[in-house]
């Protein structure tokens, strides 16, 4: 049982389970009934994306000093309690259960998705691939 940690409308592996989509908005000119059977996700869940204000500074981010501040700003942002405590049940969740958190990115060394992975190991999440 683990956590897999995905880009969004891949193809899905056999082992992923429940695909949960931690962006901050659902894919464009995609209708709602087919974010699920499309590889989207199956569960929205935003709280674990960053801010529109912080989301752009990470887009904007050229230099390792400047996705370094991205990164603690994001932190920042996971550590405020109601996505503390969402994180807190995935890493409890994935210690008896496959599924999947992903975004669009198509780098996941500049996507908010290698922090995500960064920090449910460091709360002792079973993260595949780790």
């Amino acid at each position: 049982m683990a956590i897999s940690i995905v880009r969004l409308g891949s193809d899905r592996r056999e082992s992923e389970g429940v695909r949960i989509g931690t962006v901050r908005r659902p894919p464009r000119g995609v209708k709602k009934s087919d974010y699920a059977s499309g590889n989207w996700f199956d569960v929205w869940l935003p709280i674990l994306s960053p801010s529109p204000e912080l989301m752009k500074v990470g887009q904007a981010s050229v230099s390792d000093r400047d996705w370094a501040a991205f990164v603690k700003r994001f932190r920042r942002e996971l550590s405020a309690p109601d996505a503390s405590r969402t994180l807190d049940l995935l890493v409890a969740l994935s210690h008896s259960s496959d599924f999947s958190v992903g975004c669009y990115c198509e780098n996941e060394a500049r996507c908010h998705r290698s922090v995500l992975r960064d920090v449910l190991l460091e709360r002792g999440a079973c993260v595949r691939g780790a």
